[in-house]
């Protein structure tokens, strides 16, 4: 039995194949399109997962939209209607993306498939996240927890849920306590993310790496313009913000007079703690006080985040007795978050799938309709993300030649990776490229940027002459799995699932790593296995053999403002553009010196 799940129409288009209750291939549209975040219906995605699979459309018994678009869409109306005439503009802007995508979802998944409109169904959105992590958890039973910006109307829900490995029939959700728009603590930060000069659903991740160069001395503020309940529920003071009635301005006049004025997108963030890498023109008193204050902010906002979700997972343990967390949705990529949840609840293990946000809707549909809609018993546990697309030696050479490119292919793989620590051991920084590209926002070293993470200098060069990005992002270290607890504060949280897909901050307990260290101490590891990424896992242990750190620097592969690389002719574009020394494609190992 085939069912395909697809997610598109807001952001991170994606698609996933189930092939028996296992998953055979899921993949976000970008990294085929090229477009970051690519929202748009997931065609070549689909295409990939059905030439994996090996069947054409005709073999698909479901196919799963990870929402309701009419639901959507009754929130969208009642919205307009309750906040009219300032939701002028939105009512113009939602009405012309219904008629023209939401509304038609159906036909269109018919049209370009070709398949009986009997076999297209929808799932809540909510529903898509829970069934997102706990389908694809190695836990039977678990506390169920999902947090995002909002679905259809929800923004938030908790339960509990069943994955039977036996009798399909036992599987079940039960989502039991919800919270609803505009109440969102996904949507709260990103009006902080707009008003720290950040673009929404792709700055967030940079608020939250803003957080740490300063203090959360906003607490108070930022709890004026809400109240959070014991349980972690929570309602916004429509006062402060304008996301529920304007398409582009998420906060009010009043947010204004209450914090002050937005940061500039332009301007460059610079505090006492943050570089000057091969800066001309340094700070003066004013631009640091300025940007000091806005880091504030930023750790307040982070603060009362991880203030909701512990509330959120306490409330939730207390109901339910569990000791055993799924966690889902855009909110539970917020790792800083994660960790302090398994810390400061009785939670014992947490499972994040690590396409946790929107993209993941398209797993989790499809799961939910095959253990519980279909009552099919489990068959499957993601123990890695390595679910994309690969490309063999064959079609790596061939896009060199016609590129016009020299390479050099070694013997085998041993001989490939002594090149590359030797490489990591004179500084260089190098495009790693090997296997099938990753699901999710993370490169976990199969499409990596990485470099000696002993280095302190590497964290500048990587980020301003490499990436071309913001000199304050911090960049993960990729950890042999056995030690991480060694180096980094993760005690028996070294053996859990978020490690493997950097879902975890924790603070660094060694200072041999500065490259990897963020301002406030921490890292966002990798915990790399053996078992489930053996040449990248040799590729560390041959550095650790070298070095005695069983460690590199790692951050994806791309430049500022573009998707992860996929394919062999993307990793060679990206090197092109970039000051990296070194592509090892494989065993087919390129530098810069090009022929005349």
């Amino acid at each position: 039995m085939h069912v395909l799940g697809i997610s598109c129409h807001y952001h991170d288009a994606a698609a996933a194949l189930l092939r028996d209750g296992e998953l055979v291939a899921a993949v976000q549209e970008e990294r085929f399109s090229r477009r970051k975040h690519d929202p748009g219906f997931p065609e070549r995605a689909i295409q990939f997962c059905l030439d994996k699979a090996g069947i054409t459309a005709a073999d698909l018994d479901w196919v799963v939209f990870y929402e309701k678009p009419f639901a959507k869409a009754e929130r969208l109306m009642s919205t307009i209607l309750a906040t009219f005439p300032r939701s002028r503009r939105l009512f113009r802007d939602g009405m012309h993306f219904l008629f023209k995508e939401k509304f038609w979802i159906k036909d269109v998944i018919r049209a370009r498939l070709g398949i009986d409109p009997r076999r297209i169904l929808f799932i809540d959105h909510h529903l898509s996240h829970a069934a997102s992590a706990l389908y694809a958890s190695p836990f039977e039973e678990a506390a169920i927890l999902t947090v995002d910006g909002v679905g259809e109307w929800t923004t938030a829900t908790c339960g509990r849920g069943r994955a039977d490995w036996v009798r399909g029939d036992g599987n079940a959700i039960q989502l039991t306590h919800e919270l609803r728009f505009p109440h969102s603590v996904g949507l709260l930060y990103s009006v902080f993310t707009a008003f720290l000069g950040f673009e929404v659903n792709e700055g967030e991740y940079k608020v939250m790496g803003m957080a740490p160069f300063g203090e959360p001395k906003y607490v108070d503020r930022v709890r004026a313009i809400l109240e959070l309940c014991e349980d972690g529920s929570l309602w916004l003071d429509p006062d402060y913000v304008s996301f529920p009635y304007h398409t582009e301005r998420s906060f009010t006049r009043r947010f204004e007079t209450l914090f002050g004025a937005p940061r500039d997108p332009r301007a460059r963030f610079v505090t006492a703690k943050t570089s000057l890498f091969d800066d001309p023109n340094p700070p003066a008193p004013q631009e640091l006080e300025r940007n000091q204050y806005y880091a504030d902010l930023a750790a307040s906002i982070q603060k009362v985040t991880e203030d909701v979700m512990i509330a959120m997972a306490r409330h939730l343990h207390c109901r339910t007795g569990l000791t055993k967390l799924c966690l889902a949705g855009g909110v539970a990529l917020n790792c800083v978050a994660n960790y302090k949840v398994l810390r400061a609840t009785p939670f014992e293990e947490i499972f994040v799938q690590p396409a946790a946000g929107d993209a993941g809707g398209a797993l989790g549909a499809a799961l939910y309709v095959y253990h519980v809609l279909l009552g099919k018993p489990r068959r499957y546990v993601m123990d890695h993300a390595y679910l994309g697309k690969t490309y063999d030696e064959a079609e790596i050479v061939d896009t060199l030649r016609r590129a016009g490119w020299r390479y050099e292919v070694c013997a085998d793989d041993e001989a490939a990776l002594d090149r590359v620590v030797d490489s990591l051991q004179r500084g260089e920084v190098i495009g790693w490229y090997h296997g099938a590209f990753e699901w999710g926002p993370r490169a976990l070293g199969a499409r990596s940027i990485i470099a000696d993470a002993r280095r302190a200098d590497m964290k500048d060069i990587v980020n301003i002459k490499i990436k071309f990005r913001e000199p304050f992002r911090p960049f993960a270290p990729s950890v042999l799995a056995e030690k991480a607890a060694d180096w980094f504060d993760l005690g028996d949280a070294g053996k859990h699932y978020p490690t493997r897909f950097m879902l975890y901050v924790t603070q660094v307990a060694n200072d041999r790593v500065p490259a990897i260290t963020h301002a406030d101490g921490s890292a966002r590891p990798q915990a790399v296995h053996r078992n489930f990424s053996s040449r990248y896992y040799r590729l560390i242990e041959k550095f650790d053999e070298a070095t005695g750190v069983p460690m590199i620097l790692n951050t994806s592969f791309n430049l500022k403002g573009e998707p992860i690389v996929g394919s062999p002719a993307d990793a060679l574009d990206t090197f092109s553009k970039s000051g990296m020394d070194m592509l090892a494609l494989e065993n087919v190992l390129v530098r810069k010196a090009r022929p005349a």
